[in-house]
């Protein structure tokens, strides 16, 4: 693969809070921005992922969500308990959240604003997808292509996350480094859904980087409410005028297929892409069909434009 221009790390000051971000690629090429899941900082966009993205003719960035990395961390907002879960789901009783998906939404397009970016291909994955569906809806102009990749649109009748997958996400964060770098590699063995030898060989060195970037347990329990107070985007989809793609694993055990299914269902003229064995991750076996899925998607998209 050729070599892409690079521009390392470095912190905006965007929406009122400080996001860090990195660029690939070259300035005059389609930008593109790639939106993280809940508790995802921004390198699990793997540098190589980006780097081939780049290397089709984007500008991709990539930036670290509000609560998350190197970004602002906020406050408020206590631990989701099991109690809580179960009002939201049974009772319908909101829960409460310091913020939204709304306001991680303005996060983007404010960051947008900062690098000069009237409008980009927007690409996010779970909680990312959720986002980059907000703003799809809410700043349409600013949309030149959409992926919701392993999302769904907050529909209470998408079956819930499997009993494993829920445990995972409910678990107590881990005290010391081993137990983060052991608790890491547990919890992509169990979202990758079966054995990918080429990712568990680089888990250690994924989850040594993530916990010298930082991590923030209680920012992740905010994103988590965040997604939750959001509730359902399913009827505002409905106006989304984005060229839509939707790529979704058919073993998806934290965002049940009809995620998917349901968000390409609720987005007029979506293309849906269900990926034979893939789990919620983007394992490097399948990077090749997602990265020209989405290659083809955002530049059919831009022809169309011109």
């Amino acid at each position: 693969m050729p070599s892409v221009a690079h521009q390392p790390p470095r912190t905006a000051r965007a929406n009122g809070i400080d996001i860090c971000y990195e660029i690939f690629g070259e300035r005059d090429a389609e930008p593109m921005i790639l939106i993280m899941g809940l508790g995802a900082q921004m390198v699990l966009w793997d540098d190589e992922f980006c780097e081939r993205l780049a290397a089709r003719g984007f500008r991709v960035i990539r930036f670290d969500n509000r609560d998350i990395g190197q970004s602002s961390q906020l406050t408020g907002g206590k631990r989701l308990g099991a109690f809580e879960l179960l009002k939201l789901r049974m009772l319908k009783i909101p829960v409460a959240a310091p913020y939204k998906l709304r306001d991680m939404a303005e996060d983007t397009v404010a960051l947008m604003d900062v690098l000069g970016i009237r409008s980009a291909h927007l690409v996010g994955a779970s909680m990312g997808g959720m986002i980059a569906q907000e703003i799809a809806i809410i700043f349409p102009e600013r949309v030149r292509s959409l992926t919701s990749i392993m999302s769904t649109t907050g529909n209470p009748r998408v079956p819930p996350p499997t009993r494993e997958a829920a445990a995972m996400l409910m678990a107590p964060p881990p005290k010391t480094r081993d137990e983060y770098i052991a608790r890491f590699a547990q919890t992509w063995k169990i979202l990758r859904v079966g054995s990918f030898p080429e990712d568990e060989a680089l888990d250690r060195a994924r989850a040594e980087r993530t916990y010298q970037r930082g991590l923030n347990p209680a920012g992740v329990g905010r994103q988590l409410r965040a997604i939750l107070a959001s509730g359902s985007r399913k009827e505002r989809l409905r106006n989304v005028k984005a060229p839509t793609l939707v790529i979704h694993g058919t073993v998806d055990p934290l965002v049940h297929p009809m995620g998917g299914q349901d968000t390409a269902a609720s987005i007029p003229g979506a293309k849906l892409l269900m990926i034979e064995g893939m789990g919620h991750a983007i394992p490097m076996p399948m990077w090749q069909q997602i990265i020209s899925a989405i290659d083809t998607h955002a530049h059919g998209a831009a022809k169309k434009a011109a």
